[in-house]
């Protein structure tokens, strides 16, 4: 009887341990290490984890292309923009910048708005509230594929905790305050809750691109493929499982993410820097 019983004891005890984990699915990312990459959900994990502050990045796969969606949120974070160093010299990269800056406050940060060969803004530039370029309302110049001039384009901005994306005419018509922060790029992804009326819904222009769009509830959502992506499917994303009424490309071929608490920095040739801060650090500074 007392074998029998120990017997039942060990069999419950295995039934309530823990079961191993699958192996994670591993993708490619812009300088050519491994990323972890899971399968659907890309909610910041509210659990502690191993490091002082959980990643506000999280991988995902929307129709078999990976992703990677990170979530700034007004009640935790701060958005900055940053283009050049003290001495006025375009920082070029995430590297750079990371050299620059305190890796503890910044939550993540990524490449944000069209630039020239110079590195500096191609459009509409705000950095601490001060306007440093205007916006770029004009056509391409003849020979010229970037996809910046792909009408409408848009912005990307804020004050506080409040933050937008409009196409470029609905800021001209609707804006008069300066924010605190902004960048011009393009094209607008999704209009209105509609996909850019020049975007296929799977054309055959694939590349490494990223973009940003804001929610009802007034997240701001950045998400950078880990592999070549369609606008099409970029866009989708946004509409359909972000559901934020307007998404703004940022970037292709040049998108690049700066995860301090994952440990990723991609390599890439950027000019301005969207930054994102922990307001709890901001505060104790």
């Amino acid at each position: 009887m007392k074998r029998l019983v120990f017997a039942v004891i060990i069999i419950m005890l295995a039934g309530c341990s823990e079961q191993p984990a699958g192996e994670p699915v591993m993708r490619a990312r812009l300088d050519g290490k491994p990323i972890a990459a899971a399968t659907a959900v890309s909610k910041p994990d509210p659990s502690p984890s191993a490091s002082e502050a959980p990643s506000a990045c999280r991988p995902v796969v929307f129709e078999d292309v990976p992703l990677t969606h990170c979530i700034a949120d007004p009640a935790q974070h701060r958005i900055a923009m940053a283009n050049a160093a003290a001495d006025g010299q375009p920082f070029g990269s995430l590297a750079a910048f990371v050299a620059s800056t305190d890796a503890a406050t910044i939550a993540f940060a990524m490449n944000g708005g069209a630039f020239g060969d110079d590195l500096k803004a191609l459009g509409y530039y705000v950095e601490g509230g001060e306007r440093l370029s205007e916006f770029n309302r004009g056509d391409a110049p003849e020979g010229n594929t970037n996809n910046f001039f792909m009408k409408p384009n848009g912005a990307f901005f804020g004050s506080g905790g409040t933050w937008r994306v409009l196409s470029t005419d609905a800021f001209y018509a609707t804006v008069s305050d300066r924010p605190q922060f902004g960048t011009q790029s393009g094209p607008m992804l999704v209009i209105g809750g509609k996909l850019h009326p020049e975007i296929q819904d799977n054309g055959p222009s694939r590349a490494v691109r990223n973009g940003v769009g804001v929610d009802a509830k007034g997240l701001a959502h950045f998400v950078i493929s880990d592999a070549p992506v369609s606008f099409g499917q970029l866009a989708r994303f946004f509409r359909d499982e972000l559901k934020t009424p307007h998404a703004l490309s940022l970037d292709s071929n040049v998108s690049a993410l700066w995860d301090p608490a994952r440990g990723r920095l991609d390599k890439a040739r950027n000019g301005p820097i969207i930054v994102v801060t922990k307001r709890e650090k901001a505060k104790a500074e």
